[in-house]
């Protein structure tokens, strides 16, 4: 049902001009999901955060993943393999004609590599798809079943990154991975800084706090046309019960306070993205997402297309959709 429901979601959002129109032939980015590992709605909850979700399948979200899209030569790259992956890539290809090129991995948390199973003999059976990993990641993937037998059978074929040395992946865009802090229990953690002819788009889903990374998050900001950042909770009330400090990311009351004197063509560069299924900014019209936008900063989108362009005044994102 949640497959179906993700390829409604897209149709849907057709009548948004922000939405599923690449901008002539030049490549873009699309976000293909938005919310935490678990999805939304996510396993076991039967709280109203997700009961409606439940009941109407239009209204369910995929996890976080953009992509790089080359409608010309029918290529795209996905940053992070989601188990929702194979809609996601059903989606591009049905509705871009394009195959998949590759994927970047951020780091070895559920959401983010697990969809590379759908890569092995039991499904799609690949070969040697490229994925793009930084070292710990690949040693995680070579040395832990069933992810080496990926390697094994040539399903994928691992390249590992550099962090900070730019990997020039095609004539039209180029990847820079940037280690951020987190919870790396299997794996370094891993941004992406990916630049096009004419933007730059950074790509950020998971940190434990701004204030721990070494590479100011403001100097990212600054670097880039669009930021898809970490916003998977709220603020700190949102798991009663549970001990925050354990699953450590920056709260976005925190970054909005952090960011509050930047300039407004700054804020608006900020999409927050990785939303947890408790997260108010889920509901479009919850009195916190107006919140948010009323501050100036932006709540990525699933559908929402950007693309390689010169930068105009009309090729900003929307205030909401």
């Amino acid at each position: 049902m949640r497959y179906w429901s993700f390829f409604l979601l897209f149709f849907a959002c057709q009548c948004s001009p922000a939405f599923l129109q690449a901008q002539g032939p030049a490549p873009f980015l699309i976000v293909l999901g938005i919310t935490q590992d678990g999805g939304y709605p996510q396993a076991g909850c039967k709280k109203s955060c997700c009961a409606q979700a439940w009941q109407k399948p239009s209204k369910q979200r995929t996890v976080s993943c953009v992509a790089w899209v080359d409608p010309v030569h029918r290529k795209f790259w996905l940053f992070d393999a989601t188990p929702d992956m194979p809609a996601q890539i059903a989606f591009l290809a049905s509705h871009y004609q394009a195959e998949l090129a590759g994927i970047f991995i951020t780091h070895a948390h559920m959401g983010h590599y697990s969809g590379l199973m759908h890569l092995g003999r039991e499904a799609l059976g690949a070969h040697k798809v490229p994925v793009f990993v930084l070292p710990r990641m690949h040693q995680f993937l070579t040395g832990q079943g069933p992810w080496s037998q990926l390697v094994a059978l040539g399903n994928v074929e691992l390249i590992q990154l550099q962090a900070g040395v730019p990997l020039q992946v095609a004539d039209w865009f180029e990847v820079t991975p940037l280690i951020v802090p987190h919870r790396d229990e299997f794996s370094e953690t891993a941004a992406f800084l990916i630049r096009g002819n004419h933007q730059s788009f950074a790509y950020l889903p998971d940190i434990d706090k701004w204030e721990k990374w070494d590479y100011p998050i403001e100097q990212l900001i600054r670097e880039s046309n669009y930021c898809f950042l970490d916003g998977t909770f709220f603020d700190h009330r949102e798991l009663p019960g549970r001990n925050m400090a354990e699953i450590p990311h920056p709260f976005i009351v925190e970054s909005m306070a952090r960011w509050e004197n930047l300039p407004k063509e700054e804020k608006k560069k900020i999409h927050f993205i990785h939303l947890n299924h408790t997260n108010p900014l889920l509901q479009l019209r919850h009195p916190r997402t107006k919140m948010v936008l009323d501050a100036g900063f932006r709540i990525a989108r699933q559908g929402a297309v950007f693309s390689d362009f010169t930068p105009t005044k009309k090729s900003l994102n929307p205030r909401s959709e």
